[in-house]
């Protein structure tokens, strides 16, 4: 009997899942959008934007303003006035719990919002939006726990309160570029503030970058020694995680948007944002246009845990990363072919169509982190207890995708066009101001400062010499 019934689901499985092909017809964004508004996973949890409300959280927040963002892009839509007014009673109501870099994530529905209240004259609910919007943002600028004086990359924001010293690379994708947003929209004369974002992506890309590979790691903590999955001499985590340089890859991509060009750190961003697409071009999938899990190996056997294997959210990430990237002149159009063949694969690959036509997103690492017993090593990223394969189109793969489906379907348009290229003007392109134990901690009326010779830096207030 048991044979039977495993006989009879996977017949039924092989009926409801129809592989699709890349088809140009298709408005990818605002079909997703209409298939899963109302049904999309958060790991193994059913959220919708119909009926009830979504939990606080980073996935929410990153469908939610994917969605957002196809309300702007085809705001004549028929559609688009009830995905407003579900995502502005979710945003309205849901209260922001901002006690890590993954929640600050859920703000950026804000700026959206803002904007959709002040034109349709709903001047109290934008104000509320704002007020929101800040309280993030002075999570960020007053109470997130940062890496203290003497260890290196002092100022640098840890991850999380449970993980002392612990900069990851999906931090940078949750509260930087949620920053840069906040400040783009409401405070773009704040130094002090663009420099502390500055300070992040210096900090990380010094730490987690191999030049040789062209690969960020995962992590790095500041004190190797109270972590278990630590490079003892580097602080460094053991693998190149594809999501975790999607996060990364596209956290650049935004803030470099946003950020004020005339700031010093602003070609340093953009250098950065180059050697990143560089290092996953190199890695990406000649047959299928996709990326793998672990990125520096291919279809690998990794101990007893099975096949690396082809993975979707990082595909999506990487694939809107390049779109975005080259639309702005950030990165080069170079990688037109690199781009194409992303977003093409990712259909091709990863949707597949239901018998009632809805598409579903498959192959997305669920979950994955470091610490409590994670160690972060191969075999951990490919059969960890919390890295398992989700085929229900969980939301950190369906927000990406249709982030990426907008950048295509936007550059698609007859009237598009790129911007230049942009050629670096500062002389000090490659010099980051983070701190190592080569610099030298001051206190001037008050203030901490961190000296390093030539030039010397208040952590919270930006360069002043």
């Amino acid at each position: 009997m048991k044979k039977i019934a495993i006989i009879i689901l996977s017949v039924v499985i092989t009926i409801n899942l129809h592989a699709i092909t890349f088809d140009s017809t298709v408005c990818y964004s605002r079909k997703l959008t209409a298939d899963h508004i109302c049904s999309f996973r958060n790991k193994a949890n059913t959220e919708s934007f119909c009926s009830g409300t979504p939990m606080w959280d980073y996935v929410p927040g990153l469908v939610a303003k994917a969605m957002l963002r196809t309300c702007e892009q085809y705001s004549d839509s028929a559609s688009t006035v009830e995905w407003y007014t579900l995502f502005n009673k979710w945003g309205l109501s849901v209260y922001p719990w901002v006690t890590d870099l993954d929640a600050t994530n859920a703000g950026k529905v804000y700026f959206e919002l803002y904007r959709y209240n002040q034109r349709i004259g709903r001047q109290q609910d934008a104000a509320s939006c704002k007020s929101k919007a800040e309280q993030c943002a002075n999570f960020l600028k007053k109470q997130c726990k940062r890496i203290q004086y003497p260890l290196p990359g002092a100022g640098g924001y840890w991850h999380k309160g449970s993980y002392p010293n612990q900069m990851w690379l999906d931090g940078t994708y949750m509260g930087a570029a949620f920053y840069s947003e906040y400040l783009h929209n409401f405070a773009p004369d704040d130094t002090a503030a663009w420099n502390d974002i500055a300070l992040q992506f210096d900090t990380l890309f010094h730490y987690t970058w191999d030049a040789n590979k062209k690969l960020c790691y995962h992590a790095w903590c500041a004190l190797p020694s109270s972590v278990d999955w630590a490079d003892p001499t580097t602080g460094r985590s053991k693998e190149f995680w594809g999501r975790g340089m999607g996060w990364f890859f596209a956290a650049l991509i935004d803030v470099i948007s946003m950020f004020p060009k005339e700031h010093e750190a602003y070609f340093r961003l953009i250098s950065y944002a180059r050697q990143v697409a560089e290092g996953l071009s190199e890695r990406q999938d000649a047959e299928s246009g996709c990326w793998y899990q672990l990125l520096q190996y291919t279809d690998t056997t990794i101990n007893d845990c099975g096949k690396n294997y082809l993975e979707s959210s990082a595909t999506a990430m990487f694939a809107y990363s390049y779109l975005k990237g080259m639309r702005l002149g950030i990165i080069s159009r170079d990688y037109y072919a690199t781009a194409q063949a992303a977003y093409k694969g990712m259909i091709q690959q990863f949707v597949v169509q239901e018998a009632d036509g809805t598409l579903t997103i498959t192959n997305s690492c669920q979950s994955a982190g470091l610490g409590n017993g994670r160690a972060g090593d191969a075999a951990y990223y490919l059969c960890g207890k919390d890295v398992m394969i989700n085929n229900q189109t969980e939301g950190k793969a369906l927000g990406p995708f249709i982030m990426a489906s907008l950048e295509y379907e936007l550059q698609a348009m007859p009237d598009f066009e790129y911007a230049d290229y942009q050629e670096p003007i500062h002389s000090e392109l490659n010099t980051p101001t983070i701190y190592t134990p080569k610099a030298r901690k001051m206190f001037i009326d008050g203030n901490f400062y961190i000296d390093f010779g030539n030039r010397r830096f208040n952590i919270l207030g930006g360069e002043v010499r």
